[in-house]
């Protein structure tokens, strides 16, 4: 398969999820296809990941491991010219062209596989530490490709984008709580802070949020508006069109946040949402700056 078709593909892909990817609206053309790239790589390795959960039949997490393994396994093969798998040469032959062309680091994208390997077997976290690693190699390396891909590789813009993400990869966890719960009994709430404010397991089954949960939620929330604001400043240091992506995204995940505050934190049987209107109010605050 020539890189060409491989980009295509890749390309091809990102147009049907502008849902879930919508910086490659945004991004120059001459980018589109390394963005494209990086989305196919994780949107395959996520499916891996994902497979079958709270089915019958479904894949058990070792074999769901081992299959990641064998993902990392053709990186590196693609990266050393080595025969691909027929099945996902598409996406490595385009991954090790990006990877060649714009010099961005092979870790960002072990990183991410190795995050999808843990959400295949780990289901509580003891420690925020431990929540916060697992954004560390399941959020940030995103940001961090975006950013070099765009040709930008200051450190303290990686700092402000790592906050960013890993917030975002917050709210998600603070917006899905009952929904992860029911899925496939997930819970990315600290067993640390289930002991400071007396929650049991048990809780997370209950109709009505408690409030030792709910006063538990509140922290989670606090904090991830807290690395909000330090990543703040990252926007006003782009140029655009890449800027009006991350003060996007910046608006959104902070306005998840008020939405769970707005709700007293009881995303157990509510799943805080953006609506239509919520989104023509973010694009006008992003176009007038955050």
């Amino acid at each position: 398969m020539t890189i060409e078709e491989s980009y295509r593909r890749c390309l091809e892909l990102t147009r049907t999820h502008y849902e879930n990817f919508p910086v490659a609206r945004l991004v120059p053309k001459r980018i589109r296809p390394y963005i494209a790239a990086v989305y196919a790589f994780a949107r395959y390795a996520d499916d891996i990941a994902d497979e079958g959960w709270g089915e019958d039949g479904a894949p058990p997490p070792e074999a769901r491991v081992a299959r990641l393994d064998a993902y990392e396994a053709e990186l590196m093969a693609s990266l050393s010219g080595q025969p691909l798998d027929p099945e996902t040469a598409w996406i490595f032959t385009a991954v090790a062209d990006t990877i060649t062309r714009t010099g961005a680091p092979v870790d960002l994208f072990t990183d991410l596989l190795s995050a999808f390997k843990q959400d295949c077997v780990t289901l509580r976290y003891e420690s925020f530490l431990d929540v916060l690693d697992y954004c560390r190699r399941s959020a940030n390396p995103v940001g961090r490709l975006v950013l070099i891909l765009h040709n930008h590789t200051n450190e303290q813009l990686f700092e402000w984008s790592d906050n960013i993400c890993t917030a975002l990869q917050l709210a998600n966890f603070w917006q899905d709580v009952g929904i992860d719960i029911r899925k496939d009994g997930r819970i990315y709430i600290p067993e640390e802070d289930w002991e400071q404010f007396g929650v049991t397991r048990e809780m997370f089954d209950e109709k009505i949020t408690p409030p030792e949960l709910r006063e538990c939620i509140e922290l989670q929330v606090a904090r991830a508006q807290v690395l909000f604001d330090e990543g703040k400043p990252l926007a006003n240091k782009l140029p655009f069109p890449l800027s009006m992506e991350i003060r996007l995204t910046w608006l959104g995940g902070a306005t998840i946040l008020q939405k769970i505050k707005q709700l007293n934190y009881n995303t157990l049987q509510e799943r805080p949402k953006i609506g239509t209107a919520d989104k023509i109010k973010l694009l006008a605050r992003a176009l007038t700056n955050i």
